[in-house]
């Protein structure tokens, strides 16, 4: 009997489901240069990953100099919003969290940094001055956001002097003296050591819908998340000298190109680097920058059609098109327009839908071309050159026949023409054809 019921327990172990602990997931996102609205969207995107897939929290490691300040304030608020603890992270070694970065950072569920980066100088500028001085903006603008810094900290109970400080005298912390200051609560040398000290800590800003959450960093897995296609593209693009010199070549190549008209070629390089310049400013989202370089390119594949430069403005429109449509659908926004899987092989659809557009205006010039070259089927001009055999004799005057029609003729030397001769039409005197003897095998 025991034996039997130990049978039976033996077989109802085995039949019962196993349980395994699933391994939780910690994924790092990295930020870097220029704060501008690709950056939230690029931000909005790390953030919907991590609470898609049910992390433990998401890590971003921010370089960053500063940047748009509605930028920084959509990102503060995705963070505050988030499901998933935000940890801003100043990282590398080097690495900066200046104007813009400061507010994100603040804003975080922990801040932690690396040794050797800093953090702070967040007075708004209005700019620089024609000499390269700062343009500092006036008291009403600096102190909102004073009041707006103070607001982050007072919420993540971190130091709120040296948070209004950072506004009004433009103050900066190393890793160390922020850490004193109660201004961040890590300095970790790497991503391990930062979930080594962080496990057990509770967030000093509430995740959304789940209050002050205790990190559990024991047994997780670190999963990176590459910048999609789009972000990297308009990082390039958003490096403030990089705009600047777009902007500058193609307002150039403009001027240039209305000056030496019938060229093409300067105002078409211009119109190009003019809209990445202005992409590059970073006041659009990936969806309507994308949107902007491919109406560009439409508007080549019609110039070309109605203009042929031999490809130029063909070459032009490729090259706008395909570019916008990889920033329009290359996995940036939040708003996820495909998946990454479908942007795989999207990405060779807008290359050859790009290239099929080309073609098709690139042999329609070439058939344009074609048609001025080609004499017209009738008129004066497809008369000249045209054989003919004289039925009635030329003395001087008399009759020939042309492709099928008679025509009055007169010999264009004066000298006699006798019927059954060929001649050929050099001149067209009103319905007069002038010709002259003609020896060889051309066609009647």
């Amino acid at each position: 009997m025991r034996r039997a019921l130990l049978m039976v327990l033996m077989v109802s172990m085995l039949l019962l489901p196993t349980v395994s602990a699933e391994k939780k997931v910690v994924y790092v996102g990295e930020i870097e240069g220029t704060i501008t609205q690709y950056t939230a969207d690029q931000f909005e995107s790390y953030i919907k990953i991590a609470e898609e897939r049910n992390a433990e929290a998401l890590i971003i490691e921010l370089n960053t100099p500063g940047g748009q300040g509605d930028a920084m304030m959509r990102i503060v608020s995705l963070i505050q919003n988030s499901t998933v603890p935000v940890i801003i992270y100043v990282y590398p070694r080097g690495a900066i969290a200046a104007s813009a970065g400061t507010y994100i950072a603040m804003a975080s569920h922990l801040i932690a940094m690396a040794p050797g980066t800093s953090i702070g100088a967040c007075e708004p500028i209005l700019g620089y001055s024609a000499n390269g001085s700062i343009v500092r903006a006036p008291a009403k603008i600096r102190n909102f956001y004073a009041a707006y810094m103070r607001s982050l900290a007072e919420a993540s109970g971190r130091n709120e002097t040296a948070a209004v400080k950072f506004v009004l005298e433009d103050l900066s912390l190393t890793a160390q003296e922020a850490l004193r200051a109660n201004v961040i609560e890590i300095i970790a040398n790497d991503v391990p050591e930062l979930l080594k000290k962080a496990n057990g800590m509770k967030t000093k800003v509430p995740v959304s819908g789940k209050g002050y959450v205790t990190l559990n960093f024991t047994n997780v897995e670190v999963k990176r998340l590459n910048p999609s296609l789009s972000y990297q593209i308009v990082s390039f693009l958003a490096n403030p000298g990089i705009a600047y010199i777009l902007l500058t070549v193609g307002m150039l190549g403009l001027v240039f190109g209305f000056l030496t008209p019938g060229w093409h070629v300067p105002e078409t390089l211009g119109a190009i680097l003019l809209v990445l310049g202005v992409v590059g400013m970073g006041y659009f989202g990936y969806n309507t920058a994308g949107l902007v370089l491919v109406i560009l390119g439409i508007i080549f594949f019609i110039a070309e059609a109605l203009t042929p430069t031999f490809g130029l403005f063909t070459i032009a429109g490729l090259v706008s098109f395909i570019l916008g449509g990889l920033i329009m659908f290359g996995k940036g926004g939040g708003i996820y327009l495909v998946s990454g899987e479908t942007f795989s092989t999207l990405r060779i659809i807008i290359i050859v839908t790009g290239i099929i557009l080309a073609l098709f205006f690139l042999f329609g010039m070439v058939a344009v071309m074609k048609a001025h070259k080609k004499r017209p089927e009738t008129g004066k001009e497809e008369m000249i050159g045209a054989v003919g055999r004289v039925v009635e004799d030329l003395d001087p005057e008399g009759m020939i026949k042309v492709r099928g029609e008679l025509w009055k003729a007169v010999s264009k030397t004066g000298e006699t023409i006798k019927a059954g001769e060929k001649v050929r039409v050099v001149k067209m005197n009103g319905l007069t054809l002038i010709v002259e003897r003609f020896e060889g095998d051309g066609d009647v």
